[in-house]
């Protein structure tokens, strides 16, 4: 049988790994890149074009419902510093170190973090127009 959180042992571990983002001395960030995704976020992110670079509300996240904490302060905006098409991002902490990474869509699209495009120009806003990080239950 597989394991199976209650609730609020989904909540609070949700709450816990978004509470790294938060960890330094300043805010924590999200890389956008586009290549595929490292086999996981302990992998360093090696031979990949940096499209953007998000600095993130100091706390990152809101507090966790069913598993699910959502990005605070969206829509946020930085400029591209290079072209490309946005695959998957890297979220960290301030120190840096990396906390999770996960996918990136346009808007209405599903991923993980949404942009208003995928499209990525040098010098042209991009925008997260909302993020999460999910706690599976099972």
């Amino acid at each position: 049988m597989a394991v199976q959180l209650a609730t609020a042992t989904q909540n609070a571990m949700a709450d816990a790994a978004v509470d790294l983002v938060d960890g330094g001395a300043g805010a924590g960030t999200i890389k956008i890149y586009a290549a595929s995704q490292p086999a996981n976020a302990n992998t360093a992110v090696s031979g990949q074009t940096l499209l953007a670079t998000f600095t993130l509300d100091d706390p990152a996240f809101g507090a966790a419902s069913s598993g699910v904490c959502t990005l605070a302060a969206v829509p946020l905006s930085t400029t591209g510093a290079a072209a490309g098409t946005a695959a998957w991002f890297r979220c960290a902490s301030s120190t840096p170190g990396t906390v999770f990474d996960g996918s990136v869509t346009a808007t209405g699209g599903g991923g993980q973090l949404q942009l208003n495009t995928t499209t990525i120009s040098v010098g042209v806003t991009v925008e997260i127009t909302s993020g999460t990080f999910t706690m599976p239950a099972a």
